[in-house]
């Protein structure tokens, strides 16, 4: 689909913590990064795309010790029971998944560091200070909020604790000015804007130098030159992105070349909560590094459940299965992207998911591909008849493909889906104002009505492909149904940059009917 010696669109989650099973907190982002790279892979590009487990530091020790484990069998347990197949229940097509304990990453990461230390930018000294374990971050006294008299974490609400460590630092400070400057030059490279504007008032207002490893317990990557220490979690984890790409392998070899293809990211997605982590500190480890920076870090909002931001610690963490078990996964896929802007904080609400599953996808959707197979199959013995066109379906979908096409790029998802919905929205209008069942009543309107049947069905098999990177299992069932796939080939092979081409159906294609495609929901849940 595509020539190999082209720069990969290289996208990346967050890799997720993994003390405790996914919530859909984390299935947003990952499905969001699903559904990006299926669209780059659509318009003919060659993608790499990255998720994974980042298993390190004191959180994940404490939980495995009060749980009478080891750190690394509680990790296997986890990534192997809960997060892979989450991600597989989901559809996920990642490329790689990358875990923090694994061989590839610690030797790389020790490797960066030693190469930063060798060249001036890691030095030794003390840090006191507040310590949130929740978040595995240091925090700044201005970060805390006061309750009687006890400092506390604002994300955790719980209080906390104060670290005295001889430890080795970043010069972190160094890199502030060539950071604003970043910034000012590429404001692509942080989105949304109000990211941007927050990342740039904590750069202006003085940044201090970072803790890099941590000295009180064991569980972490050992700093390559004083083995009494760990890495930091943070500085091992946002590492991943370069290791799993072969970050500083030769250059002749097979992780080099793969460096070579991939590096800089393109897409770092991660939640707004580690921004700074991810617009400040990463690029600034980089810098020093002497390697391209990421061409962007964009950070979504929050979902919320009852106002409150969805997390296990305060019991609103919503496993998927819950919802995908009533909704089903595409529905799942779709609703997140389509009813909340990317990039703000959106509220879940099951009627509201109910309301659009009903409307959009049963009746919008769903009802559209099963009429048209219906009436095929009643007026045309299920083959397809002659392509005709419809100036005015034709020129919609001219305008949808290049809207949508901008909109997703630019991840402003909603956007995109909606433009596509809005075109579902037109052929339907479209077969109403024929009234095919009513053509059929007379001989003489044959013609017309095969003409109408075949619009319909060619904007149908637009639909699938643009909807496919959203909801690809219904999208595959619906293009077997317009008897696509003998005629076109597979439906990912499909580029949206020819989608609008019309008359892509031949005549004699086989239709035939499938499941129905959304459900009706059970009433009562």
């Amino acid at each position: 689909m595509s020539n190999s010696g082209e720069k990969a669109f290289y996208l990346t989650t967050p890799i997720y913590y993994v003390n405790d099973a996914p919530h859909i907190g984390h299935a947003y982002t990952t499905v969001a990064g699903d559904v990006l790279t299926r669209w780059h892979r659509q318009r003919g590009e060659s993608v790499w795309f990255l998720t994974g487990t980042d298993e390190h530091g004191q959180k994940v020790m404490r939980t495995a010790q009060q749980n009478d484990t080891s750190p690394q069998a509680w990790v296997d347990n986890l990534v192997e029971s809960a997060w892979k197949p989450n991600w597989h229940s989901l559809n996920i097509a990642n490329d790689d998944f990358i875990r923090t304990t694994e061989v590839r990453h610690t030797e790389r990461v020790q490797r960066f560091l030693q190469g930063l230390k060798d060249a001036g930018h890691i030095y030794a000294g003390k840090y006191e200070g507040p310590y949130c374990v929740g978040c595995e971050e240091f925090k700044l006294p201005g970060d805390l909020i006061d309750d009687k008299g006890e400092k506390l974490c604002p994300v955790h609400s719980k209080p906390v604790e104060i670290v005295n460590e001889n430890n080795w630092f970043f010069r972190l400070s160094a890199f502030v000015e060539p950071l604003l400057e970043h910034y000012r030059r590429n404001p692509e490279a942080c989105q949304p804007e109000s990211a941007r504007n927050e990342v740039l008032s904590f750069l202006e207002g003085g940044v201090s130098d970072l803790s890099i490893s941590r000295s009180t317990f064991d569980w972490g990557i050992p700093v390559p030159w004083d083995r009494d220490q760990v890495v930091y979690v943070w500085f091992d984890a946002l590492l991943n992105y370069a290791t799993a790409v072969g970050l500083g392998d030769d250059p002749s070899s097979e992780g080099g070349k793969k460096f070579a293809q991939t590096w800089p990211a393109d897409v770092h997605l991660v939640g707004k909560d580690i921004l700074r982590f991810h617009a400040v500190i990463w690029p600034a480890m980089l810098m020093a590094a002497g390697l391209a920076v990421p061409k962007k870090v964009f950070a979504h909002g929050w979902l919320l459940v009852g106002g409150e931001k969805m997390s296990k610690s305060k019991l609103t963490g919503i496993a998927p299965s819950e919802i995908t078990d009533h909704f089903g996964v595409d529905a799942f896929r779709y609703y997140f992207l389509r009813a909340i802007p990317f990039g703000t904080d959106g509220s879940f609400s099951w009627e509201d998911m109910s309301a659009r599953y009903t409307s959009e996808l049963a009746n919008d959707f769903g009802n559209l591909a099963s009429r048209l197979a219906a009436m095929v199959e009643k007026y045309c013995a299920g083959v397809l008849p002659a392509p005709s066109n419809d100036p005015g379906l034709e020129s919609f979908l001219t305008a949808t493909v290049e809207k949508a096409d901008a909109a997703i790029c630019a991840l402003d998802f909603q956007g995109g889906i909606n433009a596509i919905m809005e075109f579902c929205k037109r052929v339907n209008g479209y077969v109403t104002e024929k009234q095919p069942w009513v053509l059929a009543k007379d001989p003489a309107n044959q013609s017309e009505l095969e003409s109408v049947l075949y619009n319909t069905a060619e904007s149908l098999r637009a639909l699938a492909v643009l909807l496919n990177p959203v909801m690809p299992a219904t999208c595959e069932i619906l293009w077997q149904s317009l008897g696509a796939e003998k005629v076109l080939g597979a439906i990912g092979n499909q580029e949206i940059g020819k989608v609008s081409t019309w008359g892509q159906l031949p005549e004699g294609a086989i239709v035939q009917k499938s499941a129905v495609l959304f459900p009706r929901l059970e009433v009562g849940e």
